[in-house]
């Protein structure tokens, strides 16, 4: 697997976009213009444009912002330890061929974008660099007429809902929870992050407390007094 480490400037947290370079060519999934399956050497943006709990949309713009690239799906994937700087992962091809677009982490983020090929590239990949290679089996065409900006556009809706799978270097069709680690769903994560009423921090005082034992003991005595001093 190949990796590149790229500066965090220009990075914004709401659609993570972020500035890339490639020092060579490389092949990306979801080509949004024809005859781009292979971008050349040079410095691009990446942007989220739509991200849902299971399934984002990324989109592969030129350093301009003005010409879109790539439409791409892509699925949330874990990593170990997160950086502080952009990570790109491509799958290694034979010499001469273009590296061929794996994931995109963010900086400071354990939780990825792994990209999404169409079916039959998919498979081929699989078996030449012997990685699980993620799939959609719909064809989701190019369109030229004008960039893709929203998350109306027919090629996003399609995108949002297509089934995904992956193919196992031996081509065998799996699950895409077989190579892939989901995202914890929100009820888990506030359950984590939520404090044990065992574990509470024992911050409040118990003078309070102490005081008001104190007033009903002198109140109980002055009864007592009273009532004494009626009988005496």
């Amino acid at each position: 697997m190949g990796a590149i480490l790229t500066p965090t400037a220009n990075a914004d947290d709401w659609n993570k976009k972020t500035e890339v370079t490639f020092s060579g060519p490389v092949e990306i999934p979801g080509v949004h213009l024809s005859g781009w399956a292979v971008l050349p050497a040079g410095t691009y943006v990446f942007k989220v444009l739509d991200s849902q709990s299971d399934r984002h949309i990324i989109q592969i713009f030129d350093k301009t912002e003005t010409t879109v690239y790539a439409t791409i799906l892509a699925i949330p994937n874990y990593r170990l330890k997160a950086t502080d700087k952009t990570v790109i992962t491509f799958r290694e091809r034979p010499a001469g061929e273009p590296e061929a677009l794996r994931a995109w982490f963010y900086p400071g983020a354990n939780w990825g974008e792994e990209f999404v090929y169409p079916k039959a590239r998919a498979l081929e990949l699989a078996k030449t660099t012997n990685t699980p290679v993620l799939f959609t089996p719909i064809d989701v065409p190019a369109e030229v007429a004008s960039p893709i900006k929203t998350v109306d556009e027919p090629v996003v809706v399609t995108l949002k809902s297509a089934p995904i799978m992956a193919f196992q270097p031996t081509g065998e069709q799996v699950e895409l929870s077989q190579v892939v680690t989901p995202p914890p769903a929100p009820t888990e994560v506030a359950t984590a992050q939520a404090p044990s009423p065992a574990t509470l921090p024992s911050t409040a005082s118990q003078l309070p407390l102490t005081a008001l034992l104190g007033l009903l003991a002198l109140g109980c005595a002055l009864a007592i007094g009273v009532v004494r001093k009626r009988f005496v």
